[in-house]
C-alpha cells in the first residue's frame, strides 16, 4: 500500500504505527495531565522554542504553543513537569555562536498555572555544567533535580533555585564492551515514582552514532539519595541490529496511559531517513511481578494496539501556508535567532519578511517540519530592493541545498555554499520555486509568473545530511531565507508528500 507520514499514526481500527509525532522531535518528556498528555521536546537553535503538543491517548497529537518566546541560547533535552498545580519545564541552555547570554551549560526553568500557557521568562536554577534534567519530590517531600551524568541537588520550595551543589547520584549500567555504540555518554535522566519505589529511567550509548548505540536503562530505589538498583533486563530497550525500522531508540518517558495500562515515549531515527531526525516514538510497558518495567515490543516499527478507545485519527497537518496571519512555532521558526527576529516580519498580501545577513548562512531562515520520506515543497517569492529570497531544504547554517533569487540572477546552493553552476533564469522581480526531496534525492524548478516550469541544472543527493556525519542534532528542513538590504515577499507555500512504498 502507498502511504506517508501525512498518513495519522492511528489506523483507525485499533492499531497504530510508529512515529505517533513524525518529524524532528528529540528528547521528548511527557505530562499527564487530567485525561490528557503534554509532550514537549529539544529545540535547540529554534525561535519560538519548546513546542507544546497535546493527546487524549499518546498517539494523536495536536499543536497547542510554543513555551519559549526568545531562547537565552540553544535548548537541550527539557524536563516537563508539575507540582502542587503549577507546571515546569526545565531546560537546559548550552553555548551558542548566536548568543552570547549564556557561556557554559546552564539549567533554566519556566513556569505556568496550566501547561497550555502562558509561560514565564526564564528564571536561572543555579545548575551549571549539566544538561538533561529531571525533577523529582522525594519521599521527604523536597524537590530535588537530576542532571546528566548522573548527578543530584535539591531544590529551593519553589522549585526555581538549587540550594546544594551537585553530588553523583548513580553510576550508571554498564553494557558489554562489544556492544557498538557512539560512546557511554549516561545522559537524560527522568524520575516517577510507582508505590514505594523511585524509579530512574536514563539514557547511555550516545545519540547521534552508530544505529544500535543509544538505549533505555532504569534503576530504582526506596529513596531519591539511593542506593540504586539496576534492573535485571536492562537496557529495557534498545535498536539490537541495524536491520530494525528504528534506530538509536533512547531518551525515554515511562508513564501511565490511557486505562492506567503503561507506556513509554521516545525518540529514534528511522532506518534509511536520518535525516528527519529524532522521530517520536510510542510503546508498551509491562510491569514484573517484582516491580520492574519491561518493553516487550522489540521491534517498535511493527503495527501495535493502540492505547485507549478508538478515536477519529488526527494526523499532523502539512505545514502549508497563505501567510494570512503568524504561525510561530506551529508552522514557523527562525534558526538562529536574534533577539527579535519576529520584528523582521510583517503580513500583508504574504509574508513580507526583511533582509538579514549576505546569503543562508547568516539570514536567520524560517524553517519548517520536514516529515515524509518524500515530499515537494513549492513558494511565490517577490523581491525588494537589494535582497535576495530563496528556498532551502536547511540543516544549519553551514550546510543546505536549495535556489535563491535576486531579481536579475539564480543563486544554486548545496552543501553549505553558493555553488559555480550558473542557472539561466529570466530577470524579473518575481518568481515561483520549487524542491523536491524525493528520498534524498533533491531536484529543483523554477518559473516565471504563468511561464512553464523549467528544471535546475543540478540535482543533489542529501543522504549524508544528518547527525551521524555532522557533528549536530538536527534535521534537514524546509526553509525559507530573505538576505541583502531590501526584502521579500513569500506567498503560498505547499507542502506535498509524496507517496512511498511500506509495509502494512
Amino acid at each position: 500500500m502507498t502511504v506517508s507520514a501525512r498518513t495519522a499514526a492511528d489506523l483507525g481500527d485499533g492499531r497504530f504505527r510508529n512515529p505517533v509525532l513524525p518529524g524532528d522531535r528529540p528528547d521528548p518528556s511527557v505530562l499527564r495531565v487530567g485525561d490528557e498528555y503534554f509532550l514537549t521536546y529539544s529545540s535547540f537553535d529554534a525561535a519560538p522554542g519548546l513546542p507544546i503538543w497535546r493527546s487524549p491517548d499518546l498517539v494523536n497529537w495536536t499543536f497547542v504553543t510554543c513555551a519559549l518566546a526568545k531562547p537565552l541560547s540553544t535548548v537541550f533535552a527539557p524536563d516537563f513537569v508539575e507540582h502542587d498545580g503549577r507546571y515546569y519545564i526545565y531546560i537546559p541552555f548550552i553555548p551558542s555562536a548566536w548568543s552570547d547570554a549564556i557561556d557554559s551549560p546552564q539549567v533554566w526553568v519556566i513556569h505556568a498555572d496550566a501547561p497550555e500557557g502562558p509561560w514565564s521568562e526564564p528564571v536561572s536554577t543555579g545548575v551549571s555544567g549539566a544538561i538533561d534534567p529531571g525533577h523529582i519530590v522525594g519521599e521527604d517531600g523536597e524537590r530535588y533535580l537530576f542532571v546528566s551524568g548522573i548527578r543530584r541537588c535539591r531544590l529551593d520550595a519553589a522549585g526555581l533555585r538549587a540550594v546544594t551543589e551537585l553530588e553523583p547520584a548513580y553510576d550508571g549500567w554498564c553494557y558489554p564492551d562489544e556492544w557498538v555504540t557512539e560512546a557511554y555518554a549516561l545522559e537524560g535522566p527522568k524520575l516517577f515514582r510507582r508505590g514505594d519505589w523511585f524509579y530512574l529511567v536514563s539514557a547511555v550509548g550516545g545519540t547521534g552514532g552508530p544505529a544500535t548505540g543509544h538505549m533505555v536503562i532504569v534503576a530504582r530505589s526506596r529513596s531519591v539519595l539511593g542506593p540504586w538498583e539496576n534492573a535485571p533486563a536492562n537496557p529495557i530497550a534498545r535498536t539490537w541490529t541495524a536491520d530494525e525500522t528504528w534506530w538509536s531508540r533512547g531518551h525515554a518517558t515511562i508513564l501511565p496511559g490511557p486505562g492506567d495500562e503503561w507506556h513509554m515515549v521516545s525518540h529514534g531515527y528511522e532506518n534509511g531517513y536520518r535525516t528527519l531526525g529524532r522521530q517520536a516514538l510510542l510503546e508498551p510497558i509491562e510491569w514484573t511481578e517484582d516491580g520492574w518495567p519491561i518493553a516487550p515490543a522489540r521491534d517498535v516499527g511493527a503495527v501495535q494496539a493502540k492505547p485507549g478507545p478508538r478515536t477519529a485519527p488526527v494526523a499532523v497537518p502539512a505545514p502549508s501556508d497563505d501567510f494570512t496571519e503568524p504561525a510561530w512555532g506551529e508552522r514557523w521558526v527562525f534558526d538562529n535567532p536574534g533577539r527579535d527576529e519576529a520584528a523582521r516580519a510583517s503580513f500583508a498580501e504574504g509574508l513580507a519578511l526583511r533582509g538579514k545577513g549576505t546569503g543562508p548562512a547568516d539570514s536567520s531562515p524560517l524553517t519548517t517540519w520536514s516529515m515524509d520520506r518524500a515530499y515537494e515543497v513549492e513558494v511565490e517569492l517577490e523581491v525588494d530592493g537589494a535582497a535576495q529570497g530563496g528556498l532551502l531544504l536547511y540543516f544549519n547554517d553551514r550546510l543546505f541545498y536549495g535556489m535563491g533569487w535576486d531579481g536579475a540572477e539564480m543563486h544554486s546552493y548545496a552543501g553549505g555554499i553558493r555553488t559555480h553552476w550558473r542557472e539561466p533564469s529570466q530577470p524579473g522581480s518575481s518568481i515561483h520555486l520549487r524542491l523536491r526531496n524525493d528520498h534524498h534525492i533533491v531536484t529543483g524548478w523554477h518559473r516565471a509568473p504563468g511561464a512553464e516550469w523549467v528544471r535546475h541544472g543540478v540535482r543533489y543527493d542529501t543522504s549524508g545530511a544528518h547527525s551521524a556525519t555532522i557533528n549536530d542534532l538536527k534535521s534537514l528542513r524546509p526553509a525559507l531565507f530573505a538576505a541583502g538590504d531590501g526584502g521579500v515577499v513569500f506567498r503560498r507555500f505547499r507542502y506535498r508528500a509524496l507517496p512511498t512504498e511500506t509495509v502494512a
